[in-house]
């Protein structure tokens, strides 16, 4: 008030013009509208799985790019992508955590299916992680010491084991599906155990589960542990699996179209960056390093050898998902009675962000490696 009375008092020696900038520059001030807070960033809330899937979130985070398109994310960990659907869901049934985000990481699931089915427009928009040769960052993992004994040798000695997966209905147990049927078995086959993949790593220490079916990083800590061995790669088991997807909530996608499309150029650009730290199936490309040290940044794991050692995800630069592996996946969890009315992959599949940030960025061109 005291600022308003000396504005007032001098107000008779100025041009009326100016004083009519100067009474809206104070009372902005008052209202707190500075220049700063006329720009503050959006927040988009995040889910991921503590994959290394999650890297491309990481590195639109450290390189600027979400802050470049005046987004702020808050990172959300769950378990499994298939205990986002709830949160991402708009509150049309009464569901209390509904809403609560906007954007989330991770396997498709039965869940999603489900909700798409109940009428809730959660979309896939992206590849966030595929299983292209060379790639096979989840992986089927054996105790060792069943290993060492000879006890297991092939697919058909899943049977009756105990094996660690992350979610009923999720992309890991598509997986495991795929593993069973290599051997000649059934889900029944073998006793499923739900757990998060840090869990699994444990698990497998304890001799609680004999198998599991994990993605990096947590593989690889596995066998470094020396409780496991790395039996199969996804992409060995299931060829071009699309395992991973980026999804929008109902409330992002239909509400804020505008946020939802800065999000995806972020994403869209930091994915580029992440193929070109890719060769030959490991971080070895012409920026791993660059990307290597946001991981060591952005997780708990802080030894960037560590990194040089897993088996990378694939992730498409330009967004594409991988159509008809969801339709196969989709199809395994209407075999097992998972799913509850009539859906189909199109109604949950949006390209039409990811395909506007193509067009205008153009499509991928990888950097030269190095020699």
């Amino acid at each position: 008030m005291d600022c308003f009375f000396r504005l007032s008092h001098a107000a008779f020696h100025l041009p009326a013009s100016l004083l009519s900038s100067l009474i809206a520059v104070v009372i902005l001030a008052g209202l707190g509208f500075n220049n700063n807070n006329a720009l503050a960033a959006t927040t988009v809330r995040v889910g991921t799985t503590n994959s290394i899937s999650d890297a491309t979130f990481f590195i639109a985070d450290k390189k600027g790019y979400f802050k470049e398109e005046g987004i702020e994310v808050t990172f959300i960990a769950f378990d499994s992508a298939a205990n986002m659907i709830a949160p991402l869901g708009a509150d049309i049934y009464g569901i209390p955590t509904a809403g609560q985000l906007d954007v989330g990481g991770g396997a498709t699931s039965a869940g999603l299916y489900n909700a798409a089915a109940r009428g809730i427009n959660i979309k896939i928009v992206a590849d966030k992680g595929s299983m292209p040769p060379g790639y096979g960052f989840m992986s089927q993992l054996v105790r060792k010491d069943l290993i060492d004994s000879g006890k297991f040798k092939s697919f058909k000695d899943l049977k009756g084991l105990k094996v660690g997966i992350s979610a009923n209905g999720s992309g890991g147990s598509v997986v495991l599906h795929e593993a069973l049927k290599k051997g000649g078995l059934k889900p029944k086959d073998v006793e499923q155990i739900f757990m998060g993949f840090p869990q699994m790593v444990l698990a497998l220490q304890n001799k609680a589960i004999d198998a599991a079916f994990m993605p990096e990083p947590n593989s690889t800590q596995a066998i470094q542990s020396g409780a496991a061995v790395r039996f199969a790669g996804g992409d060995v088991i299931d060829p071009n699996h699309q395992l991973a997807v980026l999804l929008y909530g109902d409330d992002f996608s239909k509400n804020h179209p505008e946020v939802a499309r800065k999000f995806m150029r972020a994403y869209i650009r930091a994915a580029r960056d992440y193929n070109d730290a890719l060769k030959d199936g490991r971080l070895a490309g012409a920026n791993a390093e660059e990307i290597i040290n946001i991981l060591v940044q952005s997780t708990e794991i802080k030894n960037p050898n560590f990194y040089k050692m897993i088996v990378p995800h694939g992730c498409n630069p330009d967004g594409k998902v991988n159509e008809t592996s969801l339709k196969k996946n989709l199809q395994i969890f209407k075999d097992q009675g998972l799913i509850k009315g009539d859906v189909s992959v199109e109604q949950v599949l949006d390209h039409s962000f990811a395909d506007a940030v193509v067009k205008e960025l153009g499509h991928y061109v990888p950097k030269k490696q190095k020699k």
